[in-house]
């Protein structure tokens, strides 16, 4: 009898884990804007700073963090930038399983030299990704996001207004988060963890 108790107890508490386990799959916390299911930015094919050409595919296990900007945005591209630098440092040793993706969309100035210089600075893990104009243009449509040239006083004095949000995927590749330009470092740590924790 004491045996069939005991024995009882263990399969009682292994369920318990599993259902723990199970839960925490289920139901991840996120801070930043959850876009699960959203039925668009599924996929990219874009050549990266090394010259290769990159899909979600290539970063498979991975949490992905997509952001589209210019190397010569002045103000809200660096500040971006940074926040997501902190917030891959903040993670540690996960930082391993975490890959940012920076997307040119002035990619008739952004070689690859100028991008991989970019986004060195801010993490020499990060990635600089471009294609051609009508090719940055048709995948910003499927991200939901706009660029436009403004002209300045000179031809090589211009800027790109641009949106500004990152989105976030899963480790297999499932668009998951949303994150603005005014969410903190600490907000991208935790959601990031969440998915890493929950994938």
């Amino acid at each position: 009898m004491r045996c069939l108790n005991s024995l009882v107890f263990l399969v009682g508490m292994a369920a318990l884990v599993l259902l723990t386990n199970c839960s925490s799959k289920i139901d991840p916390t996120f801070l930043s804007t959850d876009i699960t299911n959203a039925s668009f930015g599924k996929d990219f094919k874009l050549s990266d700073h090394n010259g290769d050409i990159r899909s979600l595919n290539d970063f498979k296990d991975k949490v992905v963090v997509l952001f589209f900007g210019y190397t010569n945005c002045p103000d809200i591209c660096p500040s971006i930038m940074g926040k997501l630098a902190g917030a891959i440092k903040k993670l540690g040793k996960d930082s391993n399983r975490v890959q940012v993706l920076f997307v040119s969309v002035d990619p008739e100035h952004d070689t690859p030299e100028l991008l991989k210089q970019y986004v060195s600075t801010f993490n020499p893990t990060f990635l600089g990704l471009s294609g051609d104009l009508q090719t940055t243009r048709n995948l910003a449509k499927k991200f939901k996001i706009i660029f436009q040239k403004q002209a300045g006083i000179t031809p090589d004095n211009y800027t790109m207004d641009h949106s500004t949000g990152v989105f976030i995927f899963d480790v297999t590749g499932s668009l998951r988060l949303y994150v603005n330009s005014s969410t903190s470092m600490d907000i991208i740590s935790h959601d990031i963890l969440e998915l890493l924790k929950t994938s």
